[in-house]
């Protein structure tokens, strides 16, 4: 069988742009190369696309933007030639694209768009439910349709008042305020009195022109990897135990206080009731190939939804893969999945 080209797009400009590199450094690392040929393309911070050929470790290292391995290239728009193109009349044709971009500009529908635009396969998400589930305020308005419990909360644009809007709505301190569209817990606090209110507000509003201020969650968060597209296989439950009251960018990729069990420290019956809800939310935000479905579980055991990740971290250690391995699922068979799923 003749190889497939896989176009892997990492890095990206974004405030996940080291993220991006650490998750696409493990991905390529664990790709069949006895069924995939894979075509590296860095994009730098500054938004500059470059063919890179050099070692994965480098990539792991964000040290990848070196002229020894990269070449700038563009992408073909044309529909009937699926390419990148390295030079004048130097083309390199790629089968299906894989964007392993976190945030804005990689995990918004942008770049999906992109793909989709010139039909290419893409493995992953597409455009509606990338742009969508990197809508915490449109994500929820959606899912709470389907009967499915979400976080008290109200959404603000620039130049509204928090406190005004906080008058009349029906939530209490302590309060999460968070840009309505970016990643890795960038920009989000946890406001305990109305001291913290403004500060909060305004480092929110650096990274988003709309912000949403959610009401705390008693209880902690668990979450689902799900993997397919009519077809549904949902991991382990995971479970985010916190010392303190945010599961922030630190705590995220080199735990301190925090810690993650997996499989969750629940009873199984609840395990089994939050995967089901995983599927309708993955579902009902039209999403495809893989996402994390991220929920909080109340003491009084109901489920309420937090967040999708289209892209969730995908180091070795990250939580989708360990989902993953805890049904049995290795990181190379997984990675091999995903690519058939998105180009089925």
């Amino acid at each position: 069988m003749e190889k497939l080209n896989i176009l892997v797009v990492f890095g990206g400009c974004s405030t996940e742009h080291s993220i991006s590199c650490a998750s696409a450094a493990a991905v390529l690392s664990h790709m069949d190369t006895s069924r995939f040929n894979p075509i590296t393309v860095g994009i730098t911070r500054d938004g500059v696309w470059l063919r890179y050929t050099g070692p994965y470790e480098l990539i792991d290292e964000g040290s990848w933007f070196n002229s020894r391995f990269c070449s700038p290239c563009t992408l073909s728009l044309s529909r009937n030639n699926l390419s990148i193109c390295t030079g004048i009349g130097k083309y390199e044709h790629f089968d299906a694209a894989f964007p392993i971009l976190h945030g804005k500009n990689g995990e918004d529908g942008t770049i999906q768009g992109l793909f989709q635009l010139i039909g290419a396969p893409l493995i992953g998400c597409g455009t509606l439910s990338s742009a969508i589930g990197m809508d915490k305020t449109r994500a929820h308005e959606i899912v709470s349709y389907h009967g499915i419990s979400i976080p008290k909360g109200i959404s603000l644009k620039r130049g509204e008042q928090p406190f005004q809007a906080l008058e009349s709505a029906d939530i209490s301190y302590p309060l999460f305020v968070k840009p309505v569209r970016s990643g890795s817990s960038f920009g989000v606090s946890r406001v305990d009195t109305a001291a913290q209110l403004g500060s909060a507000v305004e480092l929110a509003f650096r990274h988003d022109n709309e912000v949403i201020i959610e009401e705390a969650v008693p209880g902690f968060e668990v979450g689902c990897a799900v993997l397919g597209n009519e077809s549904l296989i949902v991991g382990a439950v995971d479970q985010v135990e916190l010392a303190g009251g945010l599961f922030d960018f630190r705590e995220k990729y080199t735990p301190v206080t925090s810690a993650i069990h997996c499989p969750a420290l629940i009873p199984d019956h609840k395990a089994y009731e939050i995967r089901e809800t995983a599927k309708v939310i993955y579902k009902s935000l039209g999403c495809r190939v893989f996402a994390r479905v991220d929920m909080f579980l109340r003491p009084d055991g109901e489920i309420v939804f937090n967040e999708v990740n289209t892209i969730p971290g995908f180091t070795a250690h990250s939580r989708y893969p360990s989902m993953m391995a805890a049904i049995g699922i290795d990181f190379t068979s997984l990675v091999t999945k995903i690519i058939e799923l998105g180009v089925e």
